[in-house]
């Protein structure tokens, strides 16, 4: 627990203060989180990062991730859905000279981990140019939705959630999450009026239960993946808190779609 607090403090405070910072500093960090979530996803699968397929993943979620439109205008305001595209068809390219060894399925897991991480991050970096508000009440449902589903599931918990995929969750906790997302998001949307969205209240609170919700999915599809592969975490990268996908597997989902529902 020791271990846990010093680096959720020590690399919170680090991502916090990136957040504050914003532009080059704050791209910088996203650029770099997108590399090591590439490489774990990689890892898990037990495909050589450094591979071709590895080495075209990461670029094309970076290509996806990074507002390269703002540092290179030339190349157009779909510069970062260009990229991606350009990336994945070099992927598409290796069927030919491959001699038939790397088939069109072959081609599917660069290409899903490259969008699945790079569109998460594209959308964080996104909340952030919006604004402050947008990033930290996006931050702050998620982070209140584990740490209400965490502590209302261990006192209350008797009704497993999805036992096949996390045997430790619960209905009674995934309620407790929303609950403390939506107590969260209120305080938030009331406490700070003049930067929150011009929506109705009773949205706002249906928006959060909602994101509250993908924010569980997110999770649960991060754990679906590791019982996939048969590990316990993403990475060690986080000591006492695995590795980067662990961190951040509930924001890759919840940014784009408050994106969807207009956020920002």
């Amino acid at each position: 627990m020791r271990e846990r607090i010093i680096t959720g403090v020590v690399a919170g405070g680090v991502f916090l203060l990136a957040i504050v910072k914003g532009g080059l500093i704050f791209e910088g960090l996203v650029g770099l989180l997108v590399v090591i979530a590439i490489s774990e996803l990689f890892k898990m699968a037990d495909i050589q990062i450094m591979s071709i397929e590895g080495v075209l993943s990461v670029f094309a979620g970076l290509s996806l991730a990074l507002p390269l439109n703002k540092y290179l205008p030339q190349l157009g305001v779909n510069s970062q859905l260009m990229l991606f595209t350009f990336f994945v068809f070099c992927l598409m390219a290796g069927m030919v000279f491959s001699n038939g060894k790397y088939t069109y399925e072959n081609i599917g897991f660069p290409f899903l981990t490259a969008f699945y991480i790079g569109i998460g991050f594209q959308n964080l970096i996104n909340a952030r140019t919006n604004g402050l508000f947008t990033i930290f009440l996006a931050l702050f449902i998620v982070w209140a939705t584990d740490i209400g589903a965490y502590f209302v599931g261990r006192q209350f918990g008797k009704h497993k959630l999805i036992p096949s995929v996390s045997p430790n969750k619960t209905i009674e906790g995934s309620l407790g999450g929303i609950a403390s997302a939506v107590v969260v998001s209120l305080i938030m949307f009331v406490g700070f009026s003049k930067y929150a969205p011009s929506i109705p209240l009773w949205q706002m609170v249906i928006l959060t239960i909602i994101f509250s919700m993908v924010a569980q999915l997110g999770d649960l599809v991060e754990s679906s993946i590791k019982r996939q592969y048969g590990v316990k975490d993403s990475g060690k990268i986080l000591p006492g808190h695995g590795g980067i996908l662990d961190r951040f597997d509930s924001m890759l989902f919840v940014f784009p779609i408050m994106h969807l529902f207009g956020l920002f």
